[in-house]
């Protein structure tokens, strides 16, 4: 009588589908996953971002003088000067060397933009970078 013997491979098919699909699921979602509201930023010369630091919180002021911040619930929508404050003050107490960033809309008054630093100061912000776009070089 003859004995059979086991087979110790793996079959690694399956993993490889399970690969592929996952890998369509995400260059599918990427793209949507981009969020922000849409803002002319300035050109400028200035120095990137290190990028050890850690995820600067991120005001942006749009042309009409709304404020949206990136750290908010939703950051797509509206916020008003006191729940800024408020979410600003809460997220430095957490960590405070987190870079604070204002990004104002380039053909907003720059009332606007003032009236934002006035709130960050209001919200013990120690410094603020103004977010620009690079120039280009021609």
């Amino acid at each position: 009588m003859r004995r059979r013997r086991s087979i110790a491979d793996i079959n690694v098919v399956p993993y490889i589908d399970v690969m592929l699909v996952l890998l369509i699921i995400f260059m599918v979602t990427a793209p949507l996953l981009k969020q922000g509201v849409e803002i002319d930023l300035p050109s400028a010369p200035a120095n990137p971002l290190d990028v050890n630091s850690p995820e600067p919180i991120v005001v942006s002021v749009d042309r009409k003088g709304g404020m949206f911040l990136n750290i908010a619930p939703d950051s797509e929508s509206q916020i008003d000067a006191s729940s800024l404050v408020k979410q600003v003050k809460a997220a430095l107490a957490r960590d405070p060397k987190r870079p604070v960033m204002v990004r104002g809309d380039a053909d907003g008054a720059y009332q606007n933009v003032v009236s934002t630093l006035v709130l960050l100061q209001q919200a013990n912000v120690g410094s603020v970078g103004l977010v620009t776009e690079p120039e280009e070089t021609q």
